[in-house]
């Protein structure tokens, strides 16, 4: 072969090839874009689901389709509003270590306006937030550190728009604290090693300067009387080993020593007091008593011990269990016979407030009443009979029993547990509560973080570190936000790296 030819040869080689690689790349190229589309459509729908109710499993999806239906049809345009409002992205932290700790302030008190929760320059703010158990139950520091990172939970918290954490707390164990005895603090030495060396009162004030650091406010919820995961089972707020003056004393103890640092805003005075007519004085009452199972009573000395220390903080009065139909004839609870009640959740039952409300004189502007409320996985109260509605619930149970407080603005309320499991039949009370906390713009703390809690789940799953993103979306649409940012309680500070402060805010 001459050189003429193999030149013309190998021109037309290489222009194949050219031409080959150009057809090639736009073979990928299209590829791409489909990919793109695809992926870009995906997203839509995943935000679609996060802005809507949750999810279900394939077993309760045809069942927990209809409800969402049924609900839907009966509040379109609180959801649209949430939906509308709920467009705050959610991002992780990379690293989670120790944040800087500011010092306490003490510019952030809060007080109480008609139904309204306000601060110092008297705008309004919105409490939401989460519970998280442990100091209550023999861990003597927060469950679920035998695995989690106190660092990591804190700040996901904080950066999935919580803004204020419920903590549980025994009565015994803050005795023990005044007394200078620690009982030890079971956690993860591996997974935690900075709290290592640290008692259980220091681990509790490393966890308030982490939560300071990040934007989140703390209520004290005093849980039982005695250390006992099954503690809050006890009607009262006394035990044949920890009296009323014990009570009173740890209220009191643990406002004097936090007066100076706000990131403590409100004590939660007792935990869910309760008890049904056959338990006569075991049982926990309402009247204008000075009885020793009077919560009304107990509730108004309570609140003195801790305003006595710390008058800027706020004090959340919880229900009963059962009150008397005809308050004339039954108004001293001597009547064993279950017909002459109204039943409800312990702790839900704030009937008595109608005829003698809580008299905290001068500090009245620092009372909220905070009922429990739970659906029928929970246990299967009369009003989940039927078909039940948001109307019926309305009617049957949330009105009469606590709803009244705020729509005769008598003072905020703060829904200080309820939660569940993201399955029917829990699935349908859960959204209906969620459209009342929505509607009216309910305080809340939702029960809980803890996957401890054998009744409902939690918000993180077994490890205590995966979050049940479904339980979080379904939640998220009542946490308060701008609609870009969550919203934190504290002037300064943001609220985790998703969130401003309130300075920021008003």
């Amino acid at each position: 072969m001459n050189k003429k030819l193999k030149l013309v040869v190998y021109i037309q080689i290489v222009l194949v090839v050219f031409l080959l690689g150009i057809l090639l790349g736009m073979h990928i190229q299209k590829k791409r874009l489909k990919t793109d589309e695809s992926k870009s459509q995906t997203n839509i729908e995943i935000t679609s689901t996060e802005d809507t109710t949750s999810s279900v499993t394939e077993d309760n999806q045809a069942t927990s389709s209809e409800n969402r239906e049924n609900v839907a049809n009966a509040s379109s345009e609180d959801a649209t509003t949430w939906q509308e409002e709920d467009r705050v992205v959610v991002e992780r932290d990379v690293d989670y270590g120790a944040m800087d700790v500011p010092e306490p302030t003490t510019d952030d008190w809060l007080s109480t306006d008609g139904n309204k929760i306000v601060d110092a320059n008297g705008n309004e703010v919105w409490l939401t937030g989460i519970n998280w158990f442990g100091y209550n139950t023999g861990t003597n520091t927060f469950d679920g550190l035998w695995n989690a990172d106190m660092n990591q939970s804190i700040q996901e918290i904080a950066n999935h728009g919580f803004n204020v954490i419920r903590v549980p707390f025994s009565a015994e164990l803050i005795l023990q604290w005044s007394k200078g005895e620690y009982p030890q603090a079971n956690f993860n030495q591996a997974t935690n090693d900075y709290l290592v060396g640290m008692d259980s009162l220091q681990i509790f004030e490393y966890f308030l300067g982490q939560a300071r650091a990040n934007g989140l406010k703390v209520i004290i919820d005093i849980h039982s009387a005695e250390t006992n995961a099954s503690g809050h089972v006890v009607n009262l707020w006394y035990t044949g080993k920890i009296s009323t003056e014990d009570y009173l004393f740890a209220l009191s103890w643990m406002a004097d020593r936090y007066k100076n640092d706000d990131t403590i805003i409100a004590y939660d005075l007792k935990n869910e007091p309760h008890g049904k007519p056959f338990e006569g004085d075991g049982a926990a009452k309402w009247n204008d008593s000075k009885d020793s199972n009077n919560w009304k009573y107990v509730a108004e000395l309570a609140a003195d011990a801790v305003l006595s220390s710390n008058p800027n903080v706020l004090v959340m009065v919880e229900g009963i269990e059962i009150y008397p139909i005809d308050i004339k004839t039954n108004g001293d609870f001597s009547s064993t016979d279950d017909a002459d009640y109204y039943f409800n959740w312990w702790g839900g039952n704030l009937r008595g407030v109608a005829d003698y409300p809580v008299d905290l004189g001068e500090y009245q502007n620092k009372l909220i009443y905070s009922p429990h409320d739970y659906g029928p996985t929970v246990y299967a109260q009369p009003w989940f009979e039927g078909e039940y509605t948001y109307e019926s619930l309305m009617a049957d149970c949330w009105y009469d029993n606590w709803l009244y407080i705020h729509e005769e603005e008598i003072a905020p309320l703060l829904i200080g547990e309820w939660g569940g499991f993201m399955t029917e039949p829990n699935i349908t009370w859960m959204t209906y509560m969620r459209q009342l906390i929505g509607e009216y713009k309910l305080h809340h703390t939702f029960w809980c973080f803890n996957a401890n809690s054998g009744d409902t789940g939690g918000m993180v799953l077994d490890d205590f570190t995966t979050w049940d993103e479904e339980k979080y979306a379904f939640v998220k649409e009542v946490l308060w936000n701008d609609g870009t940012h969550f919203i934190g309680l504290d002037h300064e500070i943001p609220l985790g790296i998703n969130g401003i402060s309130l300075g920021e805010y008003y």
